[in-house]
């Protein structure tokens, strides 16, 4: 079984870093928020500040599973933040390209909450993605590594909205801030992307593939291995489709949220 914390796992050090893309994160090739999540773990390794903050990605090329090499620079920053520059190559190949902030624990300004998670059944109440699908032995194999507990499941039109609780089959370490993010990007691409196919009915005419994720990280020390998804698709036209998404707590604490623009592209099964 997939291990989360091991296959996304970096080497190296001073900025230049090594991975293995591990084939059980695939769809559609390694899952772009696998391989941002790779990218984060390399950060980590240089980041001198404890907090991940923000995290802006564009995915220029596609990948293949196997080895990847990992190049991070920092800029010049002040004594609480320090922003970073990585880019993710595969043969040569730019794969990911990446802006991001980490900052200190030593910080204090305005605080205030207005946030509310939605008013949803917890997974306990729910069944699986493997329980409700037939078809489930065929979907990619990322979902053999993760459990999904949709809020809706099935063929029917609806809002372009998605709500499900997600974990991964085999937990992860606590206390990793930086690994804490790495889900968090996980979870935020995974959500829109499935925002948007309910508003059109299964099966669809077209996928969509993440252009860009940016992700903003508020609570980072969660410990709940299931996760809240909710995200929405508002509009969608000429060849892009725009979502938002959210990650909560099951304790309603907003511990990411993020934005992400999809391009679309004739889907290969359609016809089938």
């Amino acid at each position: 079984m997939a291990k989360f914390a091991d296959d996304s796992a970096v080497e190296g050090r001073d900025g230049r870093y090594r991975a293995v893309l591990h084939p059980a994160w695939e769809v559609w090739g390694p899952f772009g928020g696998y391989r941002a999540a790779v990218v984060m773990r390399a950060i980590a390794a240089e980041s001198r500040q404890p907090r991940p903050a923000t995290f802006s990605c564009s995915f220029i090329g596609p990948a293949v599973s196997g080895p990847v090499e990992i190049e991070v620079t920092r800029r010049p920053a002040g004594k609480r933040a320090e922003s970073f520059h990585a880019v993710m190559t595969q043969a040569g190949a730019l794969v990911l390209d990446v802006t991001a902030w980490a900052v200190s624990d030593d910080m204090q300004g305005f605080e205030h909450d207005v946030t509310a998670m939605p008013a949803v059944p917890g997974p306990d109440g729910l069944r699986g993605y493997h329980e409700l699908a037939d078809n489930y032995d065929e979907w990619y194999p990322f979902w053999r590594s993760v459990h999904g507990k949709p809020l809706v499941f099935g063929e029917e039109k609806g809002p372009p909205v998605y709500r499900g609780w997600l974990r991964f089959v085999e937990g992860m370490p606590s206390g990793d801030r930086f690994l804490e993010a790495a889900r968090l990007l996980m979870w935020l691409d995974v959500m829109m992307w499935s925002s948007v196919p309910p508003a059109h009915g299964w099966p669809t005419r077209w996928i969509a593939p993440s252009l860009d994720l940016t992700a903003q990280f508020h609570c980072l020390e969660a410990t709940d291995e299931w996760l809240l998804c909710d995200a929405t698709a508002p509009l969608a036209s000429r060849g892009l489709a725009s979502c938002n998404g959210r990650v909560w707590a099951a304790d309603g604490r907003l511990l990411a949220s993020g934005t992400s623009q999809l391009i679309c592209k004739p889907n290969p099964m359609f016809p089938s």
